[in-house]
């Protein structure tokens, strides 16, 4: 029987006793990308902006889906707790810098971009998230909401959502330790991070979709990375409720 490639990636990524890569750091990018050059947004310091907190109970019970979202603009100190809440930086002890969500070998392979559409304080455009400094970083300037609902299999809520969250992986940050079993985990943590957005969300009372269904290259090329070392691999939506 003939295995395609998604079947082969499964047999061939398999754990075995006496079979375990090897590591090799030699390959590794570091665990923090920034660009120096950049304009940097500076961001609130992320404190939960919500009146009301909810229980764990009430937030798991009200998460869905959501692709329609209204005019209103999304505050600046929401975006920053939703980037915060999704992969920020959450403690840190014995000189390592831990985040809100788990990675394997906490390598944290996933980089945060966003496709602002319509923010309060911020001009639409391109960013990238500096997690270390807890800054935006600008990249692009321009309306690009027609661009990357194009990219999305044109799914017209990533043009009215106020933000388009994009994770791309570093490939070579897991690598360096898993080697091909890597990916297996790199998908594992986006995982991770789109969940904790979408809960993030809810205690704000906004909404969120989580988008698998993407032209990869044309994501690639709006943000600007190769596809080869670094690739888009999990966007989602965010924006207040119509």
């Amino acid at each position: 029987m003939k295995k395609d490639v998604g079947d082969q990636f499964q047999e061939k990524t398999k754990y075995s006793r006496g079979n375990l890569s090897g590591l090799d750091w030699v390959e590794s990018p570091g665990l923090y990308k920034v660009y120096p050059s950049s304009k940097k947004i500076a961001l609130p310091e992320p404190v939960y902006p919500g009146r009301k907190t909810l229980d764990l109970d009430e937030v798991l019970k009200k998460r869905r889906s959501i692709r329609s979202f209204s005019k209103k603009p999304l505050k600046l100190r929401e975006l920053s707790y939703l980037l915060w809440a999704c992969t920020g930086i959450q403690r840190r002890e014995r000189g390592f810098e831990f985040r809100v969500v788990p990675s394997a070998g906490a390598l944290y392979p996933v980089e945060t971009y966003l496709v602002v559409n319509n923010v309060e304080e911020i001009s639409q455009g391109v960013y990238h998230y500096n997690i270390r400094d807890h800054v935006l970083e600008e990249l692009k300037k321009g309306d690009f909401s027609k661009n990357i609902a194009h990219a999305a299999l044109d799914q017209n809520m990533c043009a009215y959502a106020g933000v388009v969250f994009i994770w791309t992986a570093v490939f070579n940050r897991s690598k360096c330790k898993y080697g091909q079993r890597a990916y297996r985990y790199i998908y594992l943590d986006a995982g991770h991070i789109a969940e904790n957005l979408a809960l993030a969300a809810v205690c704000l009372n906004l909404g969120s979709c989580q988008i698998g269904a993407f032209y990869d290259d044309e994501v690639n090329q709006i943000i600007d990375v190769d596809g080869v070392y670094e690739s888009t691999i999990y966007m989602s939506v965010i924006g207040n409720i119509s």
